[in-house]
C-alpha cells in the first residue's frame, strides 16, 4: 500500500479558499482504500515566523479542529503533529550532512527574500534564519522518515518536492538504498477561489470568507462581496465574485436556477441573502464539529497523541535503518 503524505501548517483561522482549493479534495483522496493517508500538522516549520508560544498552540488547534470539521477521520488515516515526532528532528540533522548548500540555495523562498533584500539595499542575507534557509531539508525529513510515496502540493510547493526527491538520492548514495523517492502529486486545479473583491482569495489581501465563522459574522462577509451598480431588473452576468462563491456551496439544481434568475435580473441584495443561506446551510453541521472540538482540546490532544504514536513506529522503523547504515549501531 503507497503512503500519500500531507503536511499541514498552522498558520491561523482558515478560510473557503482554503478548503474548497485543498483540504476538500485532499479528504477526498485520503478515502481511497488503495493508500494509506498521513497528514500532520507542522508546528516546528511555524517556528520559523510565529515566536508567540500561545500563538502556536492556538493555531495548532485550529488547525486540528479544522481539518476534522471537514472530515478528516482519524480512524481511517494516521493524523499527527509534527512535534511529537523526534525521529523527524533527528533525521533532518543526518540528511543536513548530505545537502549540497547549492541546492538550497536556489530554493524560490530564500531566493525570494535575498532580491527583496538586494531591491531594499540591504545586505543579502538580513532578516534570513536558518530556519528559512534549511526549511526544504526539514520538509524533505518529514517525508522521507515515513518513506511517502507521493505527496500532494499545489504547484508552488513542487520545488520542495524535486528538493526532498534529491536529498534522498545523495544520502541513498552516500550510505545505500533506504529512503523512499516521493513524488509529487498535484491535484487537478479547482482554479483561483475569488474573494470578497474579485482577486485570489488570500489573508494577505483580506478579501476571505471565514470557514467556520458564526452566522452573523459569514452574512457580513457576503454582504461585502463586490458587486457592480446594475438596477435588479437588469439581466446580470454570471462571470463575478458572487456568483462565482454561490456555486461553491450550491448543487447543481440550485446553481441552474440562479442562472436563470441572473438572466431574468436579479437584485444583488437578493443574491447575497440567498448565497448566505446556501453557505450557512452547507457549513452549519462542519461548525458544529469544528466548534465541538476547538472547545476540548483535550480531545484534539487525544486524537494527536493516538496518531502520533502510529506515526512514530513507521518513524522509528526508518530511523534505524538510517543508523545501521551511517555506522551507528
Amino acid at each position: 500500500m503507497e503512503i500519500v503524505l500531507t503536511g499541514i501548517k498552522p498558520t491561523g483561522t482558515s478560510h473557503i479558499g482554503n478548503y474548497f482549493g485543498a483540504i476538500k479534495q485532499a479528504i477526498e483522496f485520503s478515502k481511497n482504500p488503495n493508500y494509506l493517508s498521513m497528514f500532520f500538522i507542522a508546528d516546528y516549520h511555524s517556528l520559523n515566523t510565529i515566536k508567540n508560544p500561545e500563538l502556536l498552540k492556538q493555531y495548532t488547534y485550529e488547525i486540528a479542529a479544522t481539518w476534522l470539521g471537514c472530515g478528516l477521520d482519524p480512524n481511517k488515516v494516521i493524523f499527527y503533529r509534527q512535534s511529537d515526532l523526534p525521529e523527524i528532528f533527528e533525521l533532518n540533522w543526518i540528511l543536513n550532512n548530505v545537502t549540497p548548500k547549492g541546492l538550497l540555495n536556489r530554493a524560490h523562498a530564500y531566493k525570494a527574500k535575498v532580491e527583496e533584500n538586494k531591491n531594499n539595499n540591504l545586505d543579502a542575507d538580513s532578516g534570513i534564519n536558518m530556519g528559512l534557509y534549511c526549511y526544504p531539508v526539514l520538509m524533505a525529513s518529514d517525508i522521507l522518515i515515513m518513506k511517502a510515496n507521493k505527496v500532494p502540493v499545489g504547484q508552488d510547493q513542487k520545488q520542495h518536492i524535486e528538493i526532498a526527491k534529491e536529498i534522498a538520492r545523495y544520502f541513498n548514495n552516500a550510505f545505500g538504498s533506504c529512503l523512499t523517492v516521493p513524488e509529487e502529486y498535484i491535484p487537478e486545479s479547482v482554479g483561483t477561489i475569488v474573494g470578497l473583491d474579485g482577486r485570489k482569495m488570500s489573508k494577505s489581501y483580506g478579501n476571505t470568507i471565514n470557514l467556520f465563522g458564526n452566522e452573523k459574522l459569514l452574512k457580513s462577509q457576503i454582504n461585502k462581496i463586490v458587486t457592480n451598480s446594475q438596477t435588479p431588473e437588469e439581466p446580470k452576468d454570471t462571470n463575478c465574485s458572487i456568483f462565482k462563491i454561490f456555486s461553491l456551496f450550491a448543487n447543481k439544481q440550485q446553481i441552474e436556477e440562479m442562472k436563470a434568475r441572473f438572466a431574468q435580473g436579479i437584485g444583488w441584495g437578493e443574491v447575497k441573502k440567498i448565497t448566505f443561506e446556501v453557505a450557512n446551510s452547507f457549513l452549519s453541521s462542519m461548525r458544529e464539529i469544528y466548534n465541538y472540538y476547538i472547545n476540548n482540546p483535550k480531545e484534539i490532544d487525544r486524537i494527536l497523541e493516538e496518531g502520533s504514536l502510529k506515526a512514530r513506529k513507521i518513524a522509528q522503523k526508518t530511523l534505524n535503518e538510517v543508523r545501521k547504515l551511517i555506522g551507528k549501531v
